[in-house]
């Protein structure tokens, strides 16, 4: 494809976009199609000869279309808001043509320094403590741009994984890792999103699912007696998953009982706020965050209310992992 043509298709893609939002409460919000449909429709072997625009627009409106599930579409109410925008997709096209792939900072200097500024403006918006901005002097926070809640969710696990793991192999070094690794046991509710029961299975740590109570929420009472539980069994707590705003009803677990358990039995405090952690922008909404200074790593998803593009989940550690005398034992056998 030419300069022209990129210039003159680019143009055309632009409208159809424009005109396929503006038009969208026309079409069906679910694809009323089976399983399979499209395999019959296409050719069986990729082409050797390249097709117009025209056609490949056309193609594109007569098969994939049909099978499209509008999450744009005003009557679209399925698993969460997903808002697009102009702006956003004006972004996207700028950093397709860019193309840099950013994994260092020597791989694309302004696309990391982006990133940290973005998350420092970002936390400071919704509240967080100024311990988890990548740009407080002398902290020990930082942000990260992931691409889904669960992949949060599974980064946070792996990191209180290896800490705890760490401690573990000093105080026994001729114990097989593998022993060590079966004695860890993380919590969750069960609200709680289904990935963190995926993760828990990818990281092979133990999972327990905790009762909620009538409000869905997750309660410190619970969680205390739990761990008690569990210790008395030999194993070890390490990790736990809450949520402010669960995908089912959009409950909070109550923070402000949770993390001083947390703190004051040295587990990995996580908070999942993928679904509301947008809504602490307003100050009205905040107090349902009571207790955030206790958390060690906290995401939330501007995909979802901020009219943001998916993927874009936002992720912020800070550092506090307490290595001190245990408070735990294990039974080695």
């Amino acid at each position: 494809m030419s300069r022209d043509e990129f210039r003159q298709y680019g143009k055309e893609t632009v409208d159809y976009i424009v005109d396929y939002l503006e038009n969208i409460q026309k079409r069906r919000v679910v694809p009323a199609i089976e399983p399979g449909y499209l395999k019959d429709l296409i050719p069986s072997e990729a082409p050797n000869a390249p097709e117009s625009f025209e056609s490949v627009m056309e193609d594109f409106e007569k098969l994939i279309m049909p099978g499209i599930t509008h999450w744009q579409h005003p009557r679209f109410h399925a698993y969460f808001p997903a808002g697009n925008s102009f702006p956003s997709i004006i972004a996207d096209m700028l950093s397709d043509a860019i193309g840099c792939v950013g994994f260092s900072w020597a791989a694309c200097p302004a696309m990391t320094e982006l990133e940290l500024i973005m998350l420092d403006w970002f936390g400071k918006m919704i509240g967080l403590p100024k311990e988890f901005l990548p740009l407080t002097e002398n902290g020990k926070g930082g942000g990260v741009i992931q691409s889904s809640a669960s992949e949060c969710n599974f980064v946070t696990l792996l990191a209180a994984r290896f800490e705890v793991m760490k401690e573990l192999r000093a105080r026994f070094p001729f114990v097989e890792e593998g022993l060590l690794l079966s004695k860890l046991i993380a919590y969750c509710s069960k609200e709680a999103h289904s990935s963190v029961e995926k993760a828990c299975m990818i990281g092979m740590v133990k999972l327990r699912i905790l009762e909620t109570d009538s409000k869905f929420r997750l309660r410190g009472d619970t969680l205390r007696n739990a761990i008690q539980e569990d210790r008395n069994l030999g194993l070890i707590p390490f990790f736990v998953s809450t949520t402010l705003g669960t995908t089912s009803c959009c409950s909070f677990d109550v923070l402000s009982e949770i993390g001083p358990i947390c703190k004051e039995n040295e587990l990995w405090l996580h908070v999942d706020a993928a679904y509301s952690g947008s809504a602490f922008i307003c100050p009205e909404f905040r107090p349902l965050m009571n207790g955030i200074e206790y958390a060690m790593s906290f995401n939330t998803n501007p995909n979802k209310w901020l009219l943001i593009n998916f993927d874009c989940s936002t992720m912020w550690f800070v550092f506090k992992f307490i290595v001190g005398p245990p408070k735990w034992s294990i039974a080695l056998c």
